[in-house]
Formats: structure tokens, C-alpha cells, sequence
């Protein structure tokens, strides 16, 4: 899998915080560029949550931008999009038999879960946190940026930096060999409306490839 070196997260609740509505902001992202998009739900999956993921895969999929789904394979399965999950959450292999060939991500946060991950049959991992991040309550411990270089190699697949990364911060994460850094609060602060999300977007994009001509 190819992916794109910046992955938008869609969280639900930093959407709220927000000065638009969810699926604006979803719009605003896939108009700044995005070419692979997380639906994040921690809450309780409702008819009305399911049918905003199913708004936003239709946008997705006109777009040809990529929809993933966190944790929830029956519903990633529902809404035939892929699936992230994570360590506490279906297996791999048997989130691989709900969803077919849709993407399938898993989260990883050690040098040995990063190694377990190259057996498992998913497109990419996702390492973190590399940095102090505040969109989890209780986070695993910090991978920093010499973490990411030093284990980069345990695992085959495209990899996936994520936590508390910043527009200062992401060349040093792309240069320590991360392949795509996933963006939460960076592309949907609070008080954001859709232009300035959009906007967001694009600074992002440009960054990377910024990053890729000077290396």
C-alpha cells in the first residue's frame, strides 16, 4: 500500500468542537486534498453516527479518497470501507475475513507489537505516540522521534507516526522514516470553520512535499 503523507482523523468529538458541522469538515478535508480519511467514534455507535459515516464514505468515495474505520469491523463492514483497530480490539487476521480487501491498519506502540505486526495481515501500522498527546485519556508511553528511527525496520509495512505531531515537528517524523503522519487536532482545532480546516489541509500537504524535495 501507497500511502498518503498525511492522514487526516476524523474524530468525532474534535469535530464538535469545531465552528461547522461534522460533515463539513469532512468536505473541507477532502477538498484540501485528502486522500485517505479515519472515521474516530469512541462513543456509542447510534443510527444517527452511522449514518454521518455513511454520509462521509459516499463523499469519500466520489473524491476516491480512501475511508477507514476505527475499531469497528462490523461496521467498517457495513459500510464496506477499511479498518483501523487496535491492540485491544479484533485480531487482525479475523478483521481480515469480516472485511476483505478494504484497507486494514493496526496500532502499534512497541518495538515488539511493531515486529508482531509484520506477520499480521494488514496494509500499514500505525506507531505512537511519538509525542505527548492529549487526544487519548490514558496514552502509552511516548515513542519520540529515536524511537521511530531505531524501530522503523521491525516492521515491513507502511508506516503510520501518530500522536502529538505538529507542522514544526513532522519533517523530523517523515526523515525518521515514518511513511504518514496521522493528524487530529492539527487539521480540526477548536473554533475551526471549514475554510480555515481546508486550509489546514493544504499547509499540510504542502509541508510534505516540501519535505520530499529537500530530502
Amino acid at each position: 500500500m501507497i500511502l498518503p503523507p498525511v492522514y487526516p482523523i476524523l474524530d468525532t468529538e474534535a469535530a464538535a468542537r469545531c465552528a461547522c458541522s461534522l460533515r463539513e469538515a469532512a468536505e473541507a478535508l477532502v477538498a484540501g486534498g485528502a486522500r485517505i480519511l479515519q472515521f474516530r467514534h469512541k462513543q456509542q455507535w447510534t443510527r444517527e453516527i452511522f449514518a454521518l459515516a455513511a454520509w462521509v464514505r459516499d463523499l469519500c468515495r466520489e473524491a476516491e479518497c480512501a475511508l477507514v474505520i476505527n475499531d469497528r469491523g462490523d461496521y467498517a463492514a457495513l459500510l464496506e470501507a477499511g479498518l483501523h483497530v487496535g491492540q485491544t480490539d479484533l485480531l487482525p487476521a479475523l478483521a481480515r475475513k469480516l472485511i476483505g480487501r478494504a484497507v486494514l491498519g493496526l496500532s502499534t506502540h512497541t518495538a515488539r507489537q511493531l515486529a508482531q505486526a509484520g506477520q499480521e495481515p494488514v496494509d500499514y501500522v500505525a506507531l505512537g505516540p511519538i509525542f505527548p498527546t492529549h487526544s487519548k485519556p490514558q496514552p502509552d508511553p511516548v515513542v519520540g522521534v529515536e524511537g521511530l528511527r531505531a524501530w522503523r525496520h521491525l516492521a515491513p509495512h507502511p508506516l503510520v507516526a501518530i500522536g502529538g505531531i505538529t507542522r514544526q515537528s513532522a519533517p523530523a517524523v517523515w526523515q525518521a522514516g515514518a511513511a504518514s503522519v496521522a493528524i487530529i487536532s492539527g487539521l480540526l482545532p477548536a473554533g475551526a470553520a471549514a475554510d480555515e480546516i481546508k486550509e489546514r489541509m493544504k499547509a499540510w500537504r504542502q509541508l510534505a512535499r516540501e519535505t520530499q524535495s529537500a530530502s
